[in-house]
């Protein structure tokens, strides 16, 4: 199975952090029809999500982005346009780091 491991580091705090974490899962769940289930923390917040062929895990903390993802079989065969499309989107929503 193969899995992406994408990180990204920012400026924003971690109430920043949070802010474009839940905007990257509502385009999670309506884009791509993930369920997402979240765990808010003291200094960092955990996202599990998953759908058919796809899970992962997106960690927020006040200075770090870190999200993993395994593909499943059919997906794998694309997982370097899925990992490009992923950190482009990343770099959209966080913006650029100083």
């Amino acid at each position: 199975m193969p899995e992406l491991n994408i990180q990204r580091r920012h400026n924003l705090g971690l109430n920043g952090a949070r802010a474009v974490a839940e905007r990257w899962r509502d385009q999670a769940e309506q884009e791509w029809g993930m369920a997402c289930e979240s765990e808010p923390g003291e200094s960092e917040d955990r996202m599990r999500f998953s759908r058919s062929g796809v899970s992962g895990e997106l960690v927020v903390t006040d200075t770090r982005f870190d999200l993993q993802l395994k593909l499943g079989f059919l997906l794998g065969a694309y997982s370097g346009k899925i990992e490009e499309k992923i950190k482009a989107n990343l770099d959209e929503l966080l913006g650029p780091v100083a």
